[in-house]
């Protein structure tokens, strides 16, 4: 699927920036790649770096194009200032090894993912063998699909829990505009605030 054929049943939110939320809005291939970045670094940022690699890499994002690139030049492009990442080799590499399993299993098509799955349990599984999504970041993205894109098999909720649930601002899938992201940025600095207290009353190292 290209960019400009929305897949997405509205424009999502999560960069903050038009361009790039447009871009996420209209290809699910620059979705994952924002998905697999998300993490050690600003969201925001996470969720723009597929604009900025698209343009680095001459307007277009195309699986098989980057499944085939050399690794040290994908990395290189990583690396530009501004960095698309904190860490841009490693998730050089993570986006080269999505693009391949995107361009060799889903015939370049990212929704193939989703859409071939029967069952919650089914779509976890699909989504948990992709390269840098542990379980924590499978279950956000099952849930963003079913509360933001319409892809809801049976089980969903439960295969995402406690992402899935309604009212929640735990995650990037309850963002969709500056409230609610303000709202998961307070409960994720509470989720912290909670993990080190406890890791200071038991003694353990915090994190």
């Amino acid at each position: 699927m290209t960019a400009g054929h929305r897949y997405a049943q509205g424009v999502l939110h999560l960069s903050g920036d038009t361009e790039a939320d447009r871009l996420l809005s209209e290809d699910p291939f620059a979705l994952l790649i924002g998905m697999v970045l998300d993490q050690q670094i600003p969201l925001e940022r996470a969720f723009s770096s597929p604009r900025d690699l698209r343009q680095r890499l001459g307007g277009k994002l195309d699986p098989a194009t980057i499944a085939t690139m050399g690794p040290e030049k994908l990395a290189a492009i990583f690396a530009e200032r501004p960095a698309l990442h904190r860490f841009p080799a490693s998730n050089a590499e993570r986006v080269q090894q999505l693009a391949r399993i995107v361009a060799d299993e889903y015939g370049g098509d990212a929704t193939r993912i989703w859409k071939g799955a029967k069952t919650g349990a089914d779509l976890f599984k699909r989504v948990r063998a992709l390269p840098g999504f542990g379980d924590q970041k499978a279950k956000i993205f099952v849930a963003l699909l079913g509360k933001q894109l319409g892809v809801k098999p049976a089980g969903w909720q439960e295969a995402s829990e406690p992402f899935g649930g309604s009212g929640t601002h735990y995650s990037v899938a309850d963002i969709t505009g500056p409230e609610s992201l303000a709202r998961v940025r307070a409960h994720k600095a509470q989720m912290k605030a909670a993990a080190k207290a406890t890791a200071k009353a038991t003694g353990a190292p915090g994190r």
